[in-house]
């Protein structure tokens, strides 16, 4: 029995304030981190229920299948989690570690997506099944970006130093449309049966992620524009709402990147416009408007990442590759990090623990399973999904749920090596 849209919408509310309120009344834990883990007791439990024909499974399944969770957050949420998240970051802050950020959302993705693809692909065979190489790479692809979404809400309990903070949140927010850039290189070639060219992967990119830059840039003047000729927190709110609505569904017209446009954008306006086109309480509207926003559809998507385990046909040995490939990811993100940092330690002075923390930091979430159901039905799809799954799930309950303890036992180290 198919659920219509709105129903869809009131289940997924309700289930995300029951387990919202019990975390905030009990548990105290991070409210996404508790969300995917109420997600995930919920569908093991309907599971089993299932199992003991307690309750119809087919009619639960459909009822997840029936939101699309790639087009959900690719082209819906996404943007509006991406401007909320850039409108916070201060661009003085930002530009002071350009390099390092720079650096770090570009040669890092790539890097990490060369050798996550690589190991996953040789760890594949081992386990008796088969992924072709330019699929384990499109698997290297999805993952390696950091999930702004995931990081930025962990940034705001963990008491990381001001430099790596605005690092961490800087790189998580640019690299995640790097990363759909790379996926969508990577995924042209399987469509097209070509070999890769450099060429045509680097004109696609550039067009991608500078197009969508300069794009972002545009879109925020032209809010900019608006905000500074009136003074109506109402009309000045539903601007910044149009910006991330009509400017995120245009990029796609455009065939530029939309996260990439959301974040310049929301760069533009939350430095630029907050000082010279709002007013003191414009600004306090403004900013309570996309937290709240932000928290929301924070909080629906983690519940979602939960439950999207119902749908999941993972049998034991995918399951172990997962476990291999959650290993292999960790060790990707270290080689990404520790070249930049490296190369740029002389000259910025950065701690003995930023490699460290900048890889533990390194959350995956939504992004990287919306990328991964997005690929179209073929003898590959089920294994990076269900990988995918197994990686993400780590990453956001033990490594979110450890990041601000390894923050704080670093820094402490730090100081002690520094005499403090």
């Amino acid at each position: 029995m198919a659920m219509d849209f709105f129903t869809i919408i009131a289940v997924l509310i309700t289930m995300t304030t029951v387990i919202a309120f019990a975390n905030e009344r009990w548990f105290g834990l991070p409210t996404n981190i508790a969300v995917t883990i109420g997600g995930l007791i919920t569908s093991l439990l309907l599971i089993g229920l299932g199992a003991a024909g307690i309750i119809d499974m087919a009619w639960l399944r459909s009822m997840v299948e029936e939101v699309d969770f790639n087009e959900l957050l690719m082209h819906g949420i996404l943007g509006a989690l991406l401007f909320a998240g850039a409108l916070e970051i201060n661009l003085s802050d930002l530009a002071e570690r350009k390099w390092a950020i720079g650096l770090l959302a570009t040669i890092g993705v790539l890097i990490s997506t060369f050798v996550v693809g690589t190991l996953t692909f040789y760890a594949v065979q081992l386990f008796g099944m088969e992924l072709p190489y330019i699929y384990a790479l499109l698997f290297g692809a999805l993952i390696s970006p950091t999930d702004p979404i995931a990081v930025l809400s962990l940034l705001k309990r963990v008491g990381v130093p001001k430099n790596l903070e605005v690092m961490i949140s800087g790189e998580a927010l640019f690299n995640d449309g790097v990363g759909v850039v790379v996926f969508t290189v990577i995924y042209g070639v399987i469509q097209s049966g070509q070999s890769f060219t450099l060429g045509h992967s680097g004109l696609l990119f550039l067009e991608e992620a500078v197009g969508g830059a300069i794009y972002g840039l545009v879109l925020g003047y032209l809010a900019y524009l608006m905000l500074r000729r009136v003074d109506n927190y109402t009309v000045e709110i539903l601007v910044t709402l149009s910006v991330v609505t009509g400017g995120y569904a245009l990029a796609w017209q455009l065939h530029v990147s939309g996260p990439i446009a959301m974040v310049v954008a929301g760069l533009f306006i939350g430095n630029h416009g907050r000082l010279l086109a709002m007013s003191e309480r414009t600004r306090e509207h403004l900013d309570n408007f996309w937290v709240v926003a932000d928290e929301v559809l924070n909080a629906l998507l983690f519940l979602l990442i939960g439950l999207e385990v119902l749908i999941l046909r993972m049998t034991w040995p995918i399951f172990f590759v997962g476990l291999v490939a959650i290993v292999i990811v960790l060790f990707g993100r270290l080689t990404a990090v520790s070249g930049p940092i490296m190369l740029l330690r002389r000259k910025r002075g950065y701690p003995p623990s930023t490699i460290r923390i900048l890889t533990w930091a390194g959350i995956r979430g939504g992004i990287a399973i919306a990328l991964a159901l997005s690929i179209p039905p073929s003898p590959h799809r089920n294994l990076i999904v269900d990988i995918t799954y197994v990686v993400v799930v780590f990453s956001l309950l033990v490594q979110g749920l450890t990041v601000e303890r390894l923050v704080r036992r670093t820094i402490r180290m730090d100081d002690s090596a520094h005499g403090h």
